[in-house]
């Protein structure tokens, strides 16, 4: 019999969406897997858990929103543990899941832990953290962690819709003025007034803006860096409803693969992590490590 490390976020997602332990145990113990369950009880407290438990056993089992498996990935990271992570999601948005195809079904995850049934996935560097799959920045990007989890449980994805979209995006645009940036990625430097940036290694953005037409792979060692500027709000406005359609052409879009970027602004500008504040900063550097988590994963058109 072998054992995981079962770390739960009690609080993430809808009620309808939340697993519950005595399930996940059942589903695991029906393939001989023990689970040993650690739950979260404040922001950060997953990093610690992971950290300090982790290498004790043989697979991490992440049940939360991705931005528990955000700091599930930190802790792993930082105590140089390589051991396969489970993920079940069930979060608001799970746009990771999402990318990859996992199910948030425990005994679909038991089945593949056990027929080793996993991927290998890129993860960036931020500075001193890690993130798993977006850091962003610019218009729109606080909605995630501004939207009260009160609300999150209550409308799930949706919330993310009604606080960002219908009640929140066009008066931040309005009000918004553009970080000035001097960004270096492999093979160029622009200099401009950024409204919204993004380095990721997905095909959700935010749960809304999707890259499926632009080859996106998880495991290539590279990151899409997407970039959006403007010279008014209308621009902007007009740039996100051509961002919803999949389309970035246009002079108000760069949108370019790479594996390095640097980012030098005079002021200190605000950041998400997978989701999730990440603190601000006027510098920044980001690089890809390549394959660097495995994951307990379907073999995706994204791999």
């Amino acid at each position: 019999m072998c054992k995981v490390l079962l770390i739960k976020n009690p609080i993430a997602g809808r009620d309808s969406k939340r697993i519950e332990t005595g399930d996940i145990i059942s589903a695991f113990k029906d393939f001989d897997i023990e689970c040993f369950e650690k739950t979260t009880t404040c922001h950060g407290d997953a990093v610690e858990i992971a950290k300090k438990y982790a290498n004790d056993f043989d697979a991490v089992v992440c049940c939360g929103g991705d931005g528990t498996y955000n700091e599930v990935i930190n802790g792993m990271m930082q105590a140089e543990c390589d051991k396969p992570v489970i993920y079940l999601p069930c979060g608001s948005t799970n746009d990771f899941a999402h990318t990859l195809g996992i199910s948030k079904d425990p005994k679909k995850a038991a089945e593949m832990f056990v027929d080793e049934k996993t991927n290998k996935f890129d993860i960036g560097t931020f500075n001193d953290k890690y993130f798993c799959y977006i850091a962003s920045f610019g218009v729109a990007t606080d909605i995630a962690y501004n939207t009260s989890q009160k609300v999150k449980n209550m409308f799930g994805h949706s919330a993310y819709l009604l606080n960002g979209f219908v009640v929140r995006l066009i008066p931040m645009i309005k009000n918004m003025k553009p970080a000035h940036m001097r960004i270096e990625y492999d093979g160029g430097v622009i200099e401009d007034n950024f409204y919204f940036g993004a380095v990721g290694n997905t095909n959700e953005i935010s749960g809304l803006f999707k890259l499926e037409k632009y080859d996106v792979k998880m495991n290539d060692g590279l990151f899409e860096l997407l970039l959006l500027r403007g010279s008014s709000p209308r621009d902007v406005a007009e740039a996100f409803v051509s961002a919803l359609r999949q389309d970035f052409t246009g002079d108000n879009f760069l949108l370019v693969k790479t594996k390095h970027v640097k980012i030098t602004t005079e002021d200190n500008v605000p950041w998400t992590l997978d989701g999730e504040y990440g603190g601000a900063y006027n510098e920044i550097e980001i690089d890809v490590l390549k394959e660097a988590v495995t994951v307990v994963s379907p073999k995706g058109r994204f791999i």
